[in-house]
């Protein structure tokens, strides 16, 4: 029962974090503590007076801003309570790994999926890879390819842990075999391209260029604006600065926002195509209306973030729109990888029983 309550409860957990993350860069809040893992030297964001006496004198050259360290500090908290629920997982599944109960000469309930104990200590390994990325993240000053590395790597340890969780409790058993099957190439890249966008995403948002064009559908009145993306895309500079040092033109952040529009566009025609064949297929209606809900949502905010000047409140539920799209597609893309055991026993259940007449106990082959 341990390991199911987890995987019920650690999905949860990780889109507060996702979204506490979100809150943190929206708010400007990445290098409210100028140190890692604590802040200013302290286990707690500096706020009395004798605490910003302190930090002043350790860092000189680091403003204080008490609202800003405590965001930061909340969101590693946080994190830091995500990796102790991922630790607990990882270790209840290979207690619980087949063959561990007899090892030991005991049973064991309740026990995971075959591979879980092998999945779990890949997601522990990404934590680790994201706790690195978040310590980059401040030691090098917000470099936008370490913050949107960042970003991804909370947006894949939710997707796995969203995984592992409706392996577990989530039924295939009424799912049109055939049907769906014919669908799971075309789900396994619907989640690539999610991916990509969510990097698109990412990379927008660190280089802050989301209201670099004012106005939708159309970039500075025109549809296809300046442009530089030699310079836009450009992975190894620092935030804000062309790779030469001099300050990011507006034509690359063109090029940023323009991108991730079109990759939004093909996301909207992608996913509403896919989501709209699934939900025509016996037992993906409750899958596929949840890709095309989420997909809807997140365009509706896409747009309003445009239109409204990008509110706070509302740039982070775009964050959390993301999140929740991808989950969507997660369950969709694992409703229509029917394992291949399920088959024969759909048949086995859903045959119709013989029944013959009143002493007959035997069925002959007519000749034909």
């Amino acid at each position: 029962m341990m390991y199911r309550k987890l995987l019920l409860i650690a999905p949860i957990f990780t889109l507060i974090v996702v979204v506490a993350g979100a809150y943190t860069r929206l708010t400007d809040s990445g290098l409210g503590c100028p140190d890692w893992p604590g802040c200013y030297g302290q286990l707690t964001a500096p706020d009395s007076p004798a605490e910003i006496a302190r930090a002043e004198q350790r860092f000189p050259d680091a403003p204080i801003d008490p609202f800003k360290g405590w965001v930061e500090m909340v969101h590693r908290y946080l994190a830091a309570i995500l990796g102790l629920i991922i630790l607990s997982i990882t270790v209840v599944a290979w207690r619980r790994r087949p063959g561990a109960g007899l090892e030991a000469g005991g049973t064991v309930p309740d026990k995971p999926g075959r591979d879980a104990h092998w999945l779990a200590t890949g997601l522990l390994l990404l934590l680790l890879v994201q706790a690195m990325l978040g310590k980059f993240t401040v030691t090098l000053l917000l470099k936008p390819g370490i913050v949107t590395l960042h970003l991804l790597g909370g947006m894949l340890i939710l997707a796995f842990l969203f995984r592992m969780a409706i392996g577990e409790f989530v039924d295939r058993s009424q799912v049109a075999i055939q049907r769906a099957q014919a669908l799971a190439p075309w789900a396994a890249a619907g989640i690539v391209l999610l991916v990509g966008q969510i990097i698109l995403g990412g990379w927008t948002s660190t280089n802050y260029a989301a209201l670099t064009c004012l106005d939708f559908p159309t970039c500075h009145g025109t549809w296809v604006p300046p442009m530089d993306f030699q310079h836009g895309f450009h992975v190894l500079r620092d935030l804000g600065e062309a790779p030469d040092g001099s300050p990011l033109s507006h034509e690359a952040l063109n090029a940023i926002q323009w991108t991730h529009r079109v990759g939004a566009l093909v996301i909207t025609l992608y996913f509403g195509t896919l989501g709209f064949i699934a939900w025509r297929v016996p037992g993906l209606r409750t899958a596929a209306t949840l890709v095309l809900v989420t997909l809807t949502a997140q365009v509706v905010i896409g747009i309003l973030n445009v239109v409204w000047l990008l509110p706070l409140w509302l740039a982070t539920l775009h964050n959390l729109g993301a999140a929740l799209l991808l989950c969507s597609a997660v369950m969709l893309r694992f409703m229509v990888c029917v394992p291949d055991r399920l088959p024969a026993a759909v048949a086995v259940t859903t045959a119709r029983p013989l029944t013959l007449p009143a002493g007959v106990d035997t069925i002959r082959r007519q000749p034909t």
